[in-house]
């Protein structure tokens, strides 16, 4: 995109090198502290009021006396107290069982002739809007093999609400039916279910839909997520780990994706054309369960999920937002505050994360500069910690070439970290809160998931909001034996991609 063109976005992300604000280091360090200080010092002290609370003063004086000598007895006691209540009260791990990733069919593939073909014959573009649009699609990193809905790219298209429905229950039902048959759990067995989808709420929910199509069981804790934007895949896996702690013995299953039937832009007003060219037809169901049993057959366990939001500044509040056009005619408009913003709570969320993940030594490191800096004024380059030592794996949310790109500067990435980012927007586009999903599945298919290592996933989206997930794997992977959208043609990957600017 033009950087004349003041409606549109910039592409380039702020340095990341050029300011850390210690206040979100603080944050890091306050989540870790505040659950240490749970985990440890709640059960004693629950234990201690609720006994003193019983004693007279004859009973306290007596107590004092015994203490004093039989120290050593005491501390045994007390030692043993804390471990037993900690056992007994520690937070319940959240297992990822599976999960499975939508494959449409071969008839939903959308080339960028096909696109181009498409968007002519509707009419309602410009000659300059329609150039820009092949412009915007020739440098966004997709390849000839994305998906679209039906309704989107028949002739003539016709978005209507059934048409939505069609395309939803499609990518729901064909990643659970997927999940289910992978993971032979009974539908029955299900006792929370999360669906994200930010653009398409209709009434019977979402969730709803999964309730009637399965028959799920009258009792189950059922949410559905609207609005959320591109990073609403890893609040539901927030919401569900939160749930999992309250309720013992569950299963939890999320659903994420975004519809794009409903939410095709007909205008002119280039803003809202960019997602035209970048989202496409995808979702993900994950299996989660919080049953200690399950740690033999799952695959991951989630260690932290950090969440940031900044939608109390109108700047980031209004960078994404759908509206209506002149002409009445809804779309998804990108500010040109954009890469800015999404800078700015892309910092935010990493160093929060960073004291919860980093090696010592990378931390001593830091803050040696920020004292330094802050402190003594001195004129040193910010360390940036190196975030390799925290994560064997990266999935950063596919949303465009050019937030890749800058990211993998930002952050010191290689090409082979950066690949399955990149060859998810290459052969499925960007497909919203679910390409996450996708990565992981490419990087299970390259047999590069080995027991132990930690992947971090990270997402962004309208809000502004930035999120975290870390997961450790539980076993080897064996790609043989997996069933992805990758597997009949993972050996094609990975393919030369050039680093040029998507806008």
């Amino acid at each position: 995109m033009s950087e004349s063109n003041p409606k549109l976005p910039s592409n380039k992300l702020p340095d990341f090198k050029q300011s850390v604000k210690l206040k979100y280091v603080k944050l890091g360090y306050h989540y870790l502290m505040t659950h240490g200080m749970y985990i440890f010092l709640t059960p004693l002290v629950v234990v201690i009021a609720a006994q003193l609370s019983t004693f007279s003063l004859q009973d306290l004086h007596e107590l004092w006396d015994h203490l004093r000598f039989n120290l050593m007895s005491v501390i045994l006691c007390s030692t043993l107290l804390v471990f037993l209540f900690y056992f007994l009260t520690r937070p319940r791990p959240v297992y990822l069982v599976d999960f499975s990733c939508y494959k449409p069919d071969d008839a939903r593939k959308c080339t960028g002739q096909i696109f181009m073909e498409r968007s002519v014959m509707t009419g309602t573009f410009t000659e300059e809007n329609l150039e820009f649009q092949r412009k915007i699609l020739e440098r966004s990193g997709l390849g000839e093999s994305t998906y679209l809905p039906e309704a989107v790219i028949r002739v003539p298209p016709n978005p209507c609400m059934a048409e939505a429905r069609k395309e939803a229950e499609a990518v729901m039902f064909g990643a659970l039916d997927q999940l289910f048959e992978k993971t032979s759990l009974k539908p029955k067995d299900v006792g929370i279910l999360i669906v994200n989808c930010s653009l398409f709420n209709p009434t019977p929910s979402l969730s709803a839909m999964v309730i009637n199509h399965y028959k799920l069981r009258g009792n189950i804790i059922s949410y559905n997520l609207g609005g959320m934007g591109c990073s609403a895949g890893l609040i539901s896996i927030d919401l569900a780990k939160d749930l999992l702690q309250a309720h013992a013995n569950s299963y939890a299953l999320v659903i994420t994706m975004e519809n794009i039937t409903l939410n095709w832009y007909f205008g002119n007003e280039r803003s809202m054309l960019v997602s035209n060219c970048l989202f496409r037809m995808g979702g993900a169901a994950i299996l989660l369960s919080n049953k200690r049993s399950d740690g033999r057959r799952s695959k991951y366990r989630l260690v932290h999920t950090v969440r940031t939001h900044k939608g109390a500044d109108d700047k980031c509040f209004t960078c994404v937002t759908q509206k209506e056009d002149s002409t009445g005619r809804i779309g998804v408009s990108l500010s040109k505050d954009l890469m800015a913003v999404a800078g700015d709570a892309l910092k935010t969320n990493i160093t929060t994360l960073g004291p919860l993940v980093l090696p010592m030594s990378e931390q001593l490191l830091f803050f040696a500069t920020l004292v330094a800096r802050k402190l003594f004024k001195m004129k040193v380059k910010p360390y940036i910690p190196d975030f390799k030592l925290a994560f064997e794996h990266f999935c950063i949310h596919a949303g465009g070439r050019a937030v890749l790109d800058e990211l993998e500067k930002n952050l010191q990435l290689s090409d082979w970290h950066m690949e399955p980012s990149r060859m998810t927007l290459y052969r499925f586009g960007n497909t919203s809160s679910s390409s996450l999903w996708y990565e992981l599945a490419y990087t299970e298919a390259k047999g590069r998931i080995k027991k132990g290592d930690r992947t971090w996933q990270i997402a962004f989206g309208s809000g502004f909001k930035c999120n975290s997930a870390v997961w450790k794997a539980l076993r080897t992977i064996n790609p043989a034996k997996e069933r992805s959208p990758w597997m009949d043609e993972i050996h094609q990957f990975p393919v030369d991609v050039p680093k040029v600017s998507a806008i």
